[in-house]
Parts: C-alpha cells; sequence; structure tokens
C-alpha cells in the first residue's frame, strides 16, 4: 500500500470516529437537558421545562428513539397543559403518533380535557372513550364525556345573569384576575395582574419572567371608586413591595416586605378590610418551594410586613387562593396536601386562639381527582370555587356549592354549575359578589388566544313582571273610565282606573295566582285568570280587554256552519268558548242569541235555518255549562240586514256608514262585492235582554 493511500485511510477512520464521538457527545447532551427539565418540571417551573423539552423533542429519532421521544412530547404537552399553552393539544398529538400511550393511558385523560378547553368537544369524547376503556370508573373521564356529549344542550340554556368585559381593570399583553372586594363596603377592589409597569418618563419596567409560567410575575393591585362611583386609577398595592434592585441581591424571601420579585395574587379580606389574605409564592435561592398563604393587616394606608398563615407542618406543601368565611373564622383554600382527592383540592381551617388549626379537606361532592381551586364564599354563606374534575364546559368551570340539610349526620353538598354566561370553553373562575348582591365579577380567558385572562362583571337585573294592555269596546275605542280590579293569592287586592288611552299598566309579585275583573258602565264585565308560578326570568303578560255593551248586537266574527245547514263546525269553537267565558263572568244577564242568513233563498228556508242555527249556538252553551233560562235562540233569516257603522266602513270603504245592505244596495254592486256584503249579512249575534238573573 501505498503511503498516499494509508494517509486516506487514516484520514477515512478518523472522520467515522470524529462523526461517532459527535453522535455519542450530542445523545449525551440530549439526556442531559431531558434531566435538566424533567427537574424543573418536578419543581413546578413548567415554562422553563417545557421550552428544554421542545428543544429536545425534534432531535430526537421516531424509529430509533420512539418511546423517549414520545415521553418528551408526553412532557412538553405537561408543560404546555399547566401554564393554559394551547399548543398543548398538538403536543399530545405528538406523543400519540409515538405511542406514548402504550407507557401511560393518562395521556388520553389530559388530551381530552385540553380538547375540551378548546371547545373540540367530539375530539375530546373519543379520548375519553380510549382512556375510560382503561379506567372505567374514573369519575372525572366520565364527566368529561357527560358534559361534552350535553353540550349542545348546555348551549342553548343561559341564566338572567348579564356578563361584560371590565375594560377599566383589564391590560392589553397582560393577564388580569381573581378580583376581590375589599371588606364590606364594596367601593375598594384588589385583583391578580402581571402587567408591565411605567417608570417616570414613561419607559417600561419589566420584571423578571416566571419560571412556572414564563410571563411576568404576577403581582397585586388595587383600586377605590371615586366620589361619582368610578373606579380610579390602578396602583400596586400599597406597601408590600420593596425595591426590586435590593431583593434581587437578597435570596431570603422569608424577611422583609419581600414583594418585589415575589408573585402575589388570589387574596381575600376581613369584612372590615384591615387583614389580608393572599397567596405567595418566591424562590429561594433560584428554586421555586411552591405557594403559601401569608397574611397583612394594613395602618395608615399601607400593608403591613407579611406573615406566612402556617396551616401543615410540612413546609412543602402548597397553599393558596384563600377564602373567609362571612364570619371570618374559617379559612378556606386550595392545595395539593396528602389526604385529599388528588390535584389541587378545596381545604378548610378553623380559627381558634389567633391560629388557624385542623386544617381537612372539605366533604364529599367538593374535590375530584381533578382541580379544585379558587374557593369564595358568598355573604349569605354559599360557597363558590372553579373545578375541572366536574361535568363542565371546558377548563375551570364555576360551580355553586349548598349543604344538604337532609343529613343530620353528615355533610353534603349539592353542586350546580353556573352555566352560560359564566362558563365556556377555557377557563372561567376567581368570582366575587358585592356584599348580599348578585352582582360581581370574575375572571376567564374565554376567546383569547394566548390564555390571557381578563375580568368580567356580572349583573342579576330584578325580575319584573308586568300586566299591560288596552280596555275598548270592540269597535276600537277604548273606555277611559274602566275600573280594573286585581285580587292575588298573596292579599293582593287593589284597584285603578284604565288612562284616556285606555291603556292599563300594573305590577305583579312572583308565584302569586292572580285574577283580574274589568269593569264599565253600560257594558258587560270582562275577566282574566293567571299566575306568575315558576319563572326564570322577567314576564310582561299583555291583556287587551274588549268590553261587550249592553245597549247594542254583538256580532260574533267567527261562528261557522255546515254549508246550508245548522251544525257548528269545529272553527267555531273558539269563538263559543268566548262567549262561554262572557257568560260566566256575567253571571246576571241572560241574551238573545240571534242568526241571520243573507239574501239569497226563501223567507221559509232562511226563517228555519236561521232558527236551527241559533239553537245550535245554545245547545253548545248549555253544553258548556249555561243555563237554559239565560238563553233566547231566534232565526231572523233575512229581516234584519247588516246596518253599517264607522269599523265596517273602515275596512270597506265603499260602504256609507249608516247604510242598510238590504237588496237594493246589494244588487247595485259589483258582483265581487255583492258576495262580500252577502257575507256580512250571515251573521250570529248576541244581545243583552236582562242584567237582573237571579238577582232578587
Amino acid at each position: 500500500m501505498l503511503k498516499s493511500d494509508r494517509s486516506k485511510v487514516k484520514g477515512f477512520l478518523l472522520s467515522i470516529f470524529i462523526f461517532q464521538f459527535s453522535i455519542l457527545l450530542s445523545g449525551c447532551s440530549i439526556q442531559q437537558r431531558i434531566k435538566r427539565a424533567d427537574k424543573k418540571y418536578a419543581i413546578g417551573e413548567y415554562y422553563a421545562a417545557g421550552e428544554i423539552y421542545k428543544s429536545c423533542y425534534s432531535r430526537l429519532s421516531t424509529q430509533k428513539q420512539r418511546d423517549l421521544k414520545g415521553y418528551v412530547a408526553y412532557r412538553q404537552a405537561e408543560c404546555y397543559r399547566y401554564i393554559n399553552n394551547p399548543r398543548a393539544a398538538n403536543a399530545y398529538q405528538s406523543a400519540l403518533r409515538c405511542k406514548y400511550q402504550l407507557q401511560d393511558s393518562t395521556i388520553y385523560l389530559h388530551a381530552a380535557q385540553v380538547l375540551q378547553n378548546q371547545g373540540k368537544y367530539k375530539d375530546a369524547i373519543k379520548h375519553y372513550d380510549s382512556y375510560l376503556e382503561a379506567h372505567p370508573d374514573d369519575y372525572v373521564a366520565q364527566a368529561g364525556k357527560y358534559a361534552c356529549t350535553k353540550m349542545d344542550e348546555w348551549k342553548k340554556e343561559t341564566s338572567r345573569y348579564k356578563v361584560s368585559e371590565a375594560k377599566m381593570f383589564n391590560k392589553k399583553r397582560s393577564s388580569n384576575f381573581a378580583p376581590m372586594f375589599i371588606g364590606d363596603q364594596n367601593d375598594a377592589l384588589m385583583f391578580t395582574s402581571n402587567r408591565q409597569e411605567s417608570k417616570e418618563k414613561g419607559t417600561k419596567k419589566l420584571k423578571r419572567a416566571s419560571n412556572v409560567t414564563g410571563q411576568q410575575l404576577f403581582q397585586l393591585y388595587q383600586t377605590r371608586k371615586n366620589a361619582a362611583g368610578e373606579w380610579e386609577e390602578i396602583e400596586p398595592a400599597e406597601g408590600l413591595y420593596g425595591d426590586q434592585e435590593e431583593e434581587e441581591q437578597q435570596n431570603d424571601s422569608t424577611s422583609g416586605k419581600g414583594g418585589a420579585n415575589a408573585e402575589m395574587g388570589a387574596c381575600c379580606f376581613t369584612k372590615d378590610g384591615r387583614m389580608m389574605y393572599f397567596t405567595y409564592s418566591k424562590p429561594i435561592n433560584g428554586q421555586d418551594l411552591g405557594a403559601k398563604i401569608y397574611c397583612s393587616e394594613r395602618a395608615s394606608g399601607e400593608w403591613g410586613e407579611a406573615q406566612e398563615v402556617k396551616l401543615f407542618t410540612d413546609s412543602t406543601i402548597t397553599v393558596g387562593h384563600p377564602a373567609l368565611s362571612p364570619m371570618g373564622d374559617t379559612l378556606y383554600f386550595a392545595s395539593d396536601a396528602p389526604g385529599g382527592q388528588g390535584g389541587k383540592d378545596i381545604w378548610m381551617a378553623e380559627l381558634a386562639e389567633n391560629q388557624w388549626v385542623n386544617a381537612h379537606p372539605l366533604e364529599a361532592g367538593i374535590n375530584t381527582s381533578a382541580d379544585e381551586m379558587f374557593p369564595y364564599v358568598h355573604a349569605d354563606g354559599t360557597l363558590y370555587f372553579a373545578s375541572n374534575g366536574h361535568p363542565g364546559y371546558g377548563g375551570l368551570d364555576i360551580f355553586k356549592a349548598t349543604r344538604d340539610t337532609t343529613y343530620k349526620d353528615s355533610v353534603v353538598w349539592i353542586l350546580f354549575n353556573m352555566g352560560a354566561p359564566f362558563n365556556g370553553a377555557g377557563d372561567d373562575f376567581g368570582i366575587t359578589f358585592a356584599g348580599n348582591s348578585q352582582n360581581g365579577f370574575f375572571s376567564s380567558n374565554r376567546g383569547d388566544k394566548k390564555g390571557m385572562d381578563k375580568i368580567y362583571q356580572f349583573t342579576l337585573p330584578e325580575m319584573e313582571f308586568i300586566a299591560q294592555g288596552t280596555v275598548n269596546d270592540g269597535l276600537g275605542n277604548p273606555i277611559a273610565d274602566a275600573m280594573l280590579r286585581i285580587v292575588g293569592s298573596d292579599g293582593t287586592n287593589s284597584k285603578l282606573n284604565a288612562r284616556r288611552d285606555g291603556k292599563y299598566k300594573i305590577k305583579l309579585q312572583q308565584d302569586v295566582k292572580y285574577v283580574m275583573l274589568v269593569t264599565a258602565r253600560g257594558y258587560l264585565n270582562a275577566k282574566e285568570q293567571w299566575n306568575t308560578f315558576g319563572l326564570k326570568d322577567s314576564k310582561t303578560y299583555t291583556m287587551d280587554f274588549v268590553l261587550q255593551p249592553i245597549s247594542r248586537p254583538v256580532t260574533m266574527e267567527n261562528v261557522f256552519y255546515e254549508f246550508g245547514r245548522w251544525e257548528l263546525t269545529q272553527a267555531s269553537e273558539k269563538e263559543m268558548e268566548k262567549l262561554v267565558k262572557l257568560l260566566n263572568d256575567n253571571p246576571n244577564i241572560t241574551i238573545e242569541l240571534s242568526a241571520h242568513t243573507d239574501l239569497k233563498g226563501t223567507d221559509e228556508f232562511n226563517n228555519e235555518l236561521s232558527q236551527k242555527r241559533a239553537q245550535s249556538c245554545c245547545d253548545y252553551l248549555i253544553q258548556h255549562g249555561i243555563e237554559k233560562e239565560r238563553l233566547t235562540p231566534v232565526g231572523y233569516g233575512k229581516t234584519k240586514p247588516v246596518v253599517a257603522d264607522k269599523a265596517l266602513n273602515k275596512q270597506y270603504p265603499w260602504i256609507p256608514v249608516e247604510q242598510v245592505l238590504d237588496e237594493t244596495f246589494i244588487n247595485s254592486l259589483p258582483i265581487d262585492k255583492q258576495e262580500i256584503c252577502n257575507q256580512i249579512n250571515r251573521r250570529t249575534e248576541f244581545k243583552v235582554l236582562k242584567t237582573t238573573y237571579k238577582l232578587y
């Protein structure tokens, strides 16, 4: 072999060695990076861990390192899920392509939850089904699938609450959430935000980004209403925050006010607004040790030095989201402490000798193996909280919980999903009410592509029940002196007069049965009955009363007979029912009920036909409970043609007022108008004969 050939071989072997060594180093580097990500994941630094997993995923071979690549994709998805990153769904899909489900079927549950959170309910059901095959008794999966199948039905149901964005509290490119009234005056508010602050010359002052969320640190901000009832400028909570540059030089987060480099949020207050409990998290020596609950007392307009609230002897247990009972003797909070159902649960502790003791998870019905957080207790004692474990619209939903008083020896809760417009796809949480009212604020990331939270305001309009309408004489003329008397099952007994235009309006109460009697001199009475039972929203009852005159005949517009015969058709029943009601409303009147024909046919035939038709109407009334003695049937045939009034003239202007629709007039008209007049003459009428039946 020539020397030049030996040199080529050595060079080739050296290049192979370098290539293999670089692959080995690369493999070692990826393994080390994954271990580093695992450590950050273990201490809850999900954003930092997710970024490392993301960089490792593309460098792993699907064919040779499928299991490891699936693991990395799953951990990346988990990190995104924890910090509400919408890319979680794609990361779960990548893990499924790498068959990670063969390692851990939990991927189906979490992928389903993320898809449900994004409103992709059909896709979520498929993943829930896959998970339930291996875990058929899992409550969270059952609840998730059930909610997805009911979503079309739920979306049609909305409550009376009105929700709108509270724009005065929100700021672009930041999250704002967990609003809370300061004390019971409802004129000051504290909330959590990671907004950027401005220095004196207008430059932005950026805080250290969180390894947990990747966002600027969350801190507490406050605002107060001015004399005009408007919310004033939003400022950081006075006194809680020290100097950021000084604190960056101090790694001990347990001394001093310690707020500049700490995350704070989800707070609550005593009724007098002087003591605040809040969630506090600050790394020590660069390590995130989880959240704690701290308290601070306000003096001279500023919050004093914060002190940790000791709830567990184990300092590694995470606690947060404090909420006080109306009496201030019970502290509710969220925790991952052992003894719960899994995930984060709602716990409570009791106040004894200025110490919070007997910390324990809430009883059956509240907590699940998923997350229950952000508790709040209304002034009436009702518990509210957010959960992604109970049947909901997706992500965190706001739930209402009341105690079931039928259980005497144990505490059982009845849950109610607040539904739309509070809940939807996304996270809805952190509710607060203004005192005893049903108005307040909550937070949600609904519709935000980056998952940013905003504060929303809600109101519950007072339900209003109204009866209104007009009183007229049947010819369109208002009866100005009509008297309306209304009697209710709640003891209501009142009178009012219709206005000059015949209109009236009365305010009603809920769950009451009403009877209204309308009277006027020279007219028959009218009566109506209704009730306001079971109403879930405001309602207006429009009831127009037509009072029939005593002095003139009244035409019954929709009474029909078989052609050439006297039997009533089914189409006549509604009009006949009105007459039954009128006679029952006026029990002391007797009437003549008459039938009329047109000018066609012989007098003998028309008289007999009209008499039988009048009798048919009387027979109907008798069958429906009207006494025979009150009815006089008369058949007039064609002997009493109609005399046109203003109402008929208005309907048919070619018929003059006071015109008799007799043979001479009708024969003078074109054929089409002759038929109209014949139709007008074919009618059934009644008129009052006496108003003293059985009075004496």
